[in-house]
């Protein structure tokens, strides 16, 4: 288990055991909640949270080198491209989430983002809503909002799957959209970029 450093955080990013105790602390410390545009990095953002579906976020974590990989950096023109060969590939891969719907879901919304009349980012930060004081208690986070709905159901209109509202909203926690750090965590406010 790795060392406390006395920093107030929210309670799902304690350290873990195992090969990498701080990959949820730096997470959280790092990477979660912070502003995050453009359409290759929230397009790998989207495919993770698919990805993640039903499991814990940190198996993500721990293959998200592997995903990278796997999905040619996420690079939407070449995982367009993909075929039922690249499909077989990612299903024989140990280092990936090997769920043949989640990889044809990736594969599809790589193409749905091309087919856009707009990037990524600018359809994605349009669902944002207005700051909000922090949340006092993880109950006080909730798992869909109205605007993680719109997201999803736009989303779907426009062919991508795996993106109901629960991983809308992840998605919008993840990547700045919404500050649900609480209160009491040590993590500064982002600001929108």
């Amino acid at each position: 288990m790795a060392p406390d450093d006395g920093r107030t955080r929210c309670g799902w990013a304690q350290p873990v055991s195992g090969a990498h105790p701080l990959l949820y602390r730096d997470y959280h410390d790092d990477e979660w909640g912070r502003v995050l545009r453009g359409q290759v990095p929230l397009f790998e953002r989207m495919s993770l949270e698919a990805f993640q579906s039903g499991l814990s976020w940190l198996i993500i974590l721990r293959k998200r080198d592997n995903f990278r990989k796997a999905f040619k950096g996420f690079d939407i023109e070449k995982v367009a491209r993909f075929t039922e060969r690249d499909i077989a590939r990612l299903m024989a891969d140990e280092g990936i989430v090997r769920n043949r719907a989640k990889i044809a879901a990736t594969i599809a919304n790589a193409r749905a983002v091309a087919d856009l009349d707009v990037d990524l980012s600018d359809l994605l930060w349009s669902y944002a809503p207005p700051p909000r004081p922090r949340p006092k208690s993880l109950a006080d986070v909730p798992a869909i909002t109205p605007e993680s709905q719109a997201m999803a159901k736009d989303l779907k209109k426009r062919g991508f799957r795996f993106v109901g509202p629960t991983t809308a909203y992840a998605l919008m926690q993840a990547t700045g959209m919404v500050d649900d750090h609480l209160a009491s965590c040590w993590v500064p406010r982002a600001t929108a970029a």
